[in-house]
C-alpha cells in the first residue's frame, strides 16, 4: 500500500510517499481502507518534526484523522463494508495514522459513520471541527 512515511534522520525527519507492506501495519482488530483523511496542525508539526507529536518509533505514518470502509475485521461491531471514522486515541501520534491507503486499528478507536454522512463530510469536520464544537459547547 502507499503511505506518507516519516523516517528519522540526523537532522529530524524525512517524509516520503512510498509503498509499504501490509505486514508493517500495527496490530488491531479492524483494517480500514481509507477514503479520506484531513490535515491538522498536529499533522504539520509531525511532518516538520516540531512539537513532539510523534511518540512512536520510526518509520511512522502520520495523520490524526481517518475515514473509510472496513476491509477486514475480527470485531462483530464492524463487519466488512461498514463506514467508520477514527480520530483521537493517539492515531497519528502513538500509532500509525490516516495518511495511507489502509490502516489497522483497535476497534475501540473507531466509531461508525453516521447515517446520511459521507466519508468526505466526516473529514471536513475531523479533529479541528470536533475541537471547535467542544470549545463552543
Amino acid at each position: 500500500m502507499k503511505a506518507l512515511v516519516l523516517d528519522e534522520t540526523e537532522g529530524g525527519v524525512r517524509p516520503s510517499i512510498r509503498e509499504i507492506p501490509d505486514s508493517a501495519m500495527p496490530a488491531g482488530e479492524v483494517t480500514v481502507r481509507i477514503a479520506c483523511s484531513s490535515i491538522n496542525y498536529k499533522d504539520a508539526l509531525a511532518v516538520t518534526n516540531r512539537g513532539k507529536i510523534v511518540r512512536a518509533p520510526y518509520p511512522f505514518v502520520p495523520g490524526i484523522d481517518l475515514a473509510g470502509k472496513v476491509e477486514a475485521s475480527t470485531d462483530a461491531r464492524y463487519p466488512v463494508g461498514t463506514g467508520v471514522i477514527g480520530t483521537g486515541w493517539g492515531i497519528g501520534e502513538d500509532r500509525w495514522g490516516g495518511f495511507a491507503e489502509r490502516q489497522r486499528v483497535a476497534a475501540s478507536m473507531l466509531v461508525p459513520l453516521p447515517d446520511g454522512m459521507s466519508l468526505r463530510d466526516a473529514m471536513t469536520a475531523g479533529t479541528a471541527g470536533l475541537t471547535a464544537m467542544l470549545a463552543v459547547m
